[in-house]
């Protein structure tokens, strides 16, 4: 059994679960981003100590490996790609595909392991002769949004022994064995890059390209500093508040104009542009392995704390894109962002949100 250790309290809890289950458990540390700008606020030496401290309490072996190289050419490539072009990534998701559930869960085949763990809050469930991916039981930490591209052959390799825990009872277990990551912080911001200053670290690989800011009237009112910087129903970082022209509603990206380098804007929360009921998604992921028979009523999200919302998988249009409908409108569908879709418990698969009806994407 080999776990995937990060250096937090995760990771560290997965292994010892493990180990009480009386598994043969190693564990093994990810090194998978080296910042070329000398701007390194990932922590990554202490991360890799951490991990290091953890498989001494627990008196298991440990390994460490760098995929940084696979890593920017599977990952972070796509990731500035989709940015350069005016989408929304999630590289979360990719980097669980590309790197988590494929080259590490094949390093993990390759030293002779069984099964490979991680500390995600999601839960696999054998039945009728298939490997389905549920819903972690914390609402709080369901993570199974970012493991929709997980097939049969990744499921039926994979353990996750926290998806029938809550966060609470993690910390309590760790504490309760004395591991060192007990009250250590969960990690937040990009896979494996760590939290940022966003548009600044995404300007050291994208230089700015300012152009205008305008209303859905074409009116000017301010310029942005390159459209790969901004998302839908994206409020801050504007810099356009306080007009004596206009209402005092705040300001909130509404659309982007590529040809033009135009961002469009509007105000309210809740401003009509920003709201559609209909989709349709590519990059299709199937966790059953195939697509199941459309149309097909079930519910989805369109980004992670979401609510799930009702909607029919309509059908495929001859480019192979996904038709998705929801029942009621929903705000700020942003093309590159993930859509995932749930019956009851269970993940059934998504895909990337290719195009929105209605929103101002061009």
């Amino acid at each position: 059994m080999l776990v995937g250790l990060s250096g937090g309290v995760d990771s560290s809890v997965t292994a010892l679960l493990l180990q009480r289950q009386g598994y043969r458990v190693q564990g093994m540390f990810m090194k998978n981003w080296v910042d070329i700008h000398g701007d390194d606020q990932c922590p990554i030496a202490e991360d890799l100590e951490d991990a290091r401290a953890i498989t001494e309490s627990l008196e298991i072996p440990f390994h460490s490996i760098n995929f940084a190289p696979e890593y920017w050419d599977r990952v972070f490539s796509h990731f500035l790609a989709e940015h350069r072009a005016g989408r929304t990534p999630n590289p979360d998701i990719l980097c669980n595909r590309e790197v988590k559930f494929d080259l590490f869960l094949n390093k993990a085949l390759e030293m002779g392991a069984d099964f490979m763990a991680t500390g995600h809050y999601a839960r696999i469930e054998q039945r009728e002769g298939r490997y389905r991916l549920l819903k972690g039981l914390d609402p709080n930490k369901d993570q199974s949004y970012f493991l929709y591209t997980l097939g049969q052959e990744q499921l039926a390799r994979s353990l996750f022994p926290l998806g029938g825990l809550r966060k609470e009872h993690v910390r309590r277990l760790a504490a309760e064995a004395g591991l060192c990551t007990h009250a250590k912080k969960d990690s937040t911001g990009i896979c494996f890059i760590g939290e940022r200053n966003f548009a600044e670290f995404l300007s050291h690989y994208l230089p700015p390209s300012p152009g205008p800011i305008e209303t859905p009237e074409g009116r000017r009112i301010g310029e942005h500093q390159g459209l790969m910087y901004y998302t839908l129903g994206q409020r801050k970082g504007l810099h356009i508040g306080g007009r004596k022209d206009s209402a005092e509603l705040p300001w909130f990206v509404v659309g982007k104009k590529m040809a033009e380098n135009v961002l469009v804007v509007g105000q309210g929360h809740d401003h009509p542009l920003l709201h559609s009921r209909r989709l349709t998604a590519v990059d299709l992921s199937w966790t059953a392995g195939n697509m199941p028979p459309l149309p097909l009523r079930c519910k989805a999200k369109t980004r992670y704390r979401q609510p799930e919302q009702a909607c029919t998988l309509e059908e495929l249009d001859s480019q192979g894109r996904l038709k998705v409908c929801f029942e009621q409108p929903q705000r700020a569908m942003t093309p590159g962002q993930s859509v995932v879709f749930y019956r009851d418990d269970e993940c059934l698969g998504g895909g990337v949100i290719d195009h929105v009806e209605g929103i101002i994407y061009s």
